[in-house]
């Protein structure tokens, strides 16, 4: 029988698979000096050599952002942890029934533990990270220990805990541990985006310079949708001759393929109702959008040179493939296609037909993509014959749409807007106004978001169905504009925050009225705000989950010598009888099997006695879990009868070894598509 891993994904060891998928020769197998355990290793000289057209003696120069601690910052983005999700009831609201999620811990921990359950499953990200204005914390990641060290101290405990430090701006790494913070978070966020999903980032003239050329690198920069301006409406004369009254909202798709999926709302007031035909590829629908090629005297081939070739196509096979078959020399002189133009006769001898640029005013025109995108991206072409002859034009694809069928033919309805606006006017005094109705207590907490800008971000997405991550949620505005915009328009959107429960200061007002942490600031909030829009006007349609599921990062469940058996001494064999630690319930190993399986965390959990033992029902039967010692043949098979899609045993929690041997054989009788696992 199986076992789980019990540790986040080891995200190094996913890359280097991909690489190997396309350069088989670049990867190969090293022993872990800290393990011994064999791993993929790249051969970094020979990857070099395979992206480049000539021989590779030393590093390039070339154009990105870079700073010292760039490179540790991404191993750590990458390296494994051993840590769990622990539930806590008591803080929870309505746990069994919500859709919502929120994470008290370190967020890049959190994130960590969210890459299976979440994975391509986050539609929009909003976060307001700490602004490194010389005043604030942010987190202190430590990068000083060797590769070995901290993979040990991963896989055990981290002595240190959560641990958040003063930038102020004398230190000589001001700007650099301010990147290497948020380096290895947004790398993994990024991995969290649904293909169409968005990320709002809000910033000020610190480091939205930084943020930019950060996402740039993450998410490209052709994902930029644009930086809006918030104007706050409170001018502070902080800078010399110049009044301060703005902010920054710095937004990135993950993907150029869903262009009109992702693009965002001008408002909710100027959106109209359109229909367009869609073309079906497969179980994908797309659009056709303009052809590649440009007017204008911009557009000539005499202008851009590189972007004359041919494309072939065969109207039989739908085959087509770019050739550059054109003299660039002759180009710039003449406009007599048959001289600047050789045509390739061995593809027009196999059926093909040759497409060239149209013209442009009477000169000959180019396409607006070069040759090497175009043979790489095909999948973004389409060729279509019109009257005057065949037509290359790009598609794009569109997530999940409600097709209509008529004739034969596939028609989407859509709305339709202009752009969203560039200067946004949200008063965050407002915020601070907001806050304080909902909590009783004026200055609990510094500048919160004002919650009608965030309900505004989330707004301009289209969709009414997703779920949205805030991994700084601070005061917790985002869940509250979430729950708004749900009662207002009957959405379910669904939240998920994480907050560090950074200690609140001594003598500071929200010490005073009872919150010794900034997460138990976040929890009442989301608690009280959940309240308030229930008392109000509801949409008719909407399902009232006002609810959160607390869930906090914690050391794993199983103890240490289960990750690091290297260790492991002749006092601790006893310890072995049981590898899970003392004071862990079934209830905190049923979420690290639920983190570990990738299965989602909101899941609702039914808990029964079934001969004796006390069993868990994920979701019916999305997975069965019992922790119970002393199970029995006649238990398993009972289970097996309910033929679960995963079901999960304590290793040694069989009543004989003969029950334990067997197990896997009752469900390959009974439920052979159950997938039996243990811990």
């Amino acid at each position: 029988m199986d076992k789980l891993k019990m540790h986040s994904p080891d995200l190094s060891q996913d890359n280097i698979a991909k690489i190997r998928a396309l350069f088989p020769g670049c990867v190969t197998e090293a022993q872990d000096e800290a393990t011994g355990a064999v791993r993929l290793a790249v051969d970094f000289d020979q990857l070099r050599q395979e992206l480049s057209d000539h021989i590779v003696e030393g590093p390039q120069e070339r154009y990105r952002l870079d700073w010292p601690g760039k490179r540790e910052a991404l191993a750590l983005a990458n390296a494994p942890i051993a840590k769990t999700l622990r539930p806590s009831r008591g803080e929870s609201v309505y746990s069994d029934a919500t859709q919502n999620l929120f994470i008290e811990g370190d967020n890049l921990e959190a994130l960590k533990l969210l890459q299976e359950n979440y994975l391509g499953k986050i539609k929009v990200i909003y976060i307001d990270p700490p602004y490194n204005t010389g005043n604030d914390f942010i987190y202190n990641d430590d990068f000083a220990a060797s590769s070995a060290d901290f993979l040990a101290r991963s896989n055990q405990k981290d002595d240190q805990g959560n641990r958040l430090i003063a930038n102020t701006s004398a230190n000589g790494r001001f700007h650099s541990d301010w990147l290497s913070m948020m380096y290895p978070r947004l790398k993994l966020a990024r991995n969290l985006l649904r293909e169409d999903g968005v990320i709002f980032i809000s910033i000020d003239d610190n480091e939205e310079h930084n943020v930019r050329k950060l996402c740039d690198e993450i998410f490209g920069a052709e994902n930029l949708i644009g930086p809006m301006i918030q104007n706050k409406l409170n001018s502070k004369n902080d800078a010399v001759n110049v009044q301060r009254n703005h902010e920054y909202i710095v937004c990135y798709r993950k993907s150029t393929r869903y262009i009109s999926s992702t693009k965002i709302e001008a408002s909710l007031e100027r959106r109209y109702v359109d229909e367009t035909e869609v073309f079906r590829d497969g179980d994908e629908y797309f659009i056709l959008n303009d052809p590649i090629t440009t007017r204008g005297d911009g557009g000539t081939l005499n202008k851009r040179k590189n972007l004359g070739y041919t494309v072939y196509y065969n109207p039989e096979t739908s085959d087509f493939i770019g050739v550059k078959d054109y003299d660039v020399e002759l180009a710039q002189t003449s406009n007599d296609e048959t001289k600047v133009y050789s045509d390739n006769q061995e593809l027009i001898a196999a059926g093909y037909v040759k497409i060239r640029p149209p013209k442009v005013r009477g000169k000959l025109g180019a396409w607006t993509w070069e040759l090497d995108n175009f043979n790489s991206s095909k999948r973004e072409i389409v060729i279509k014959e019109t009257r005057n002859g065949f037509q290359v034009r790009k598609r794009t694809f569109l997530p999940d749409p409600e097709v209509e069928q008529r004739d034969g033919r596939f028609f989407v309805t859509h709305r339709k807007t202009s752009n969203s606006r560039s200067i946004l006017e949200f008063s965050t005094n407002e915020g601070s106004t907001q806050l304080s109705d909902l909590l009783g207590h004026d200055g609990v907490f510094d500048n919160p978001k004002n919650v009608n800008l965030i309900k505004y971000l989330i707004g301009l997405l289209p969709q009414k169905e997703f779920v949205a991550l805030d991994f700084f949620a601070g005061s917790g505005v985002t869940a509250d504009a979430v729950m708004q915009l749900n009662a207002e328009d009957g959405g379910e959107r669904r939240f998920i925050l994480v907050q560090l429960p950074e200690e609140t200061a001594d003598g500071s007002v929200a010490r005073e009225v009872g919150f010794n942490t900034i997460s138990e600031i976040t929890k009442e909030r989301i608690r009280r705000a959940g309240k308030r829009i229930l008392g109000g006007e509801c949409h008719p349609s909407w399902n009232r989950d006002v609810g959160f599921r607390v869930l906090k990062v914690d050391t794993s469940n199983m103890k240490d010598v289960y990750y690091r058996p290297d260790e492991l001494k002749q006092s601790d064999l006893l310890d072995m009888v049981d590898n899970v630690k003392e004071g862990r319930t079934a209830e905190d190993l049923l979420f690290q099997v639920l983190v570990d399986w990738g299965v989602d965390l909101t899941l609702p959990i039914r808990r029964e006695t079934v001969q004796g033992k006390s069993v868990f029902f994920v979701d019916d039967t999305a997975l069965v879990a019992c922790f119970e010692r002393g199970i029995t043949e006649d238990l398993v098979k009972e289970l097996a009868g309910h033929e679960p899609l995963r079901v999960v045993f304590r290793d040694n929690g069989f009543a004989s070894d003969a029950v334990k041997i067997n197990v896997e054989q009752i469900f390959r009788q009974l439920s052979p598509t159950t997938d039996v696992k243990s811990i």
